[in-house]
């Protein structure tokens, strides 16, 4: 495999399941060394690690909640620390509460707020003050269905923040040769998306886009791949739609 990251270190958020899972996998397949942070399950990201290293990569675990900025400021300092530079940052940590509008609380909002919007917002600060020439920084915007269901209000609204982020910052960084983007994935088959349907729900919402199913992490993996890689330079302050044609 071309180890088109050979010489890179990436730092994945929310990196121990899902899509961050893939993603560090697949950073680390093309030869970047991988920071796989998690906030609250140790023994799943010491799992993607050593899967990593069982393939011939390298990879560490760092714990931070992205929601408070001084453990933001502390998981940069433990990269710096392990790896000695920064040059990939995937801000995939996020959550969801659904709810009707009526029924969502304060801590509700801010907590998806303070995941987010403060998190992404605050490590790309932090990457901007470490990262060398041609960094790049990908965040992840909503899922499509996000915009459609009534019950995604608040996390509809915490993504549009952050494609407002990506296309404002692009300018700023663009004088580091730092690139930053953000993709927003169809409904992607992760427990953050699947939690809490039914059968009937997920296959109604796969058959949806253009290929009648739910996107698979190895799906956006591969789109994330190319914005980190020497092929993006051209590219920032977009917003990807990486959602199989989904209406």
């Amino acid at each position: 495999m071309e180890q088109k990251l050979a010489g890179k270190v990436a730092l994945v958020t929310g990196g121990s399941r899902g899509i961050g899972q893939k993603i560090a996998e697949e950073l680390a397949a093309h030869g970047a060394k991988v920071i796989v942070n998690y906030v609250s399950s140790p023994a799943k990201a010491e799992e993607v690690v050593a899967g990593i290293k069982q393939s011939g990569g390298e990879a560490v675990a760092i714990q931070a909640d992205v929601s408070k900025v001084a453990e933001v400021e502390s998981l940069f300092k433990k990269t710096l620390d392990a790896y000695g530079q920064l040059d990939i940052l995937v801000n995939n940590a996020g959550i969801i509460v659904t709810k009707p509008l009526a029924q969502i609380t304060e801590e509700d909002f801010d907590k998806q707020f303070a995941i987010n919007v403060k998190g992404t917002f605050f490590a790309i600060q932090q990457a901007a003050l470490h990262m060398k020439e041609n960094g790049r920084i990908i965040n992840f915007s909503t899922s499509v269905i996000g915009h459609m269901l009534p019950t995604y209000s608040t996390y509809a609204g915490t993504k549009g923040a952050v494609e407002q982020f990506t296309r404002q910052l692009a300018k700023e960084l663009g004088p580091k040769g730092i690139t930053i983007n953000a993709v927003s994935p169809g409904p992607v088959n992760t427990e953050l998306f699947t939690v809490g349907k039914t059968e009937e729900q997920i296959k109604a919402v796969g058959s949806a886009n253009s290929f009648g199913r739910l996107a698979e992490p190895e799906d956006i993996s591969k789109v994330v791949l190319f914005l980190a890689g020497p092929e993006s330079q051209w590219v920032t302050g977009q917003t990807l739609r990486v959602n199989g044609g989904f209406i």
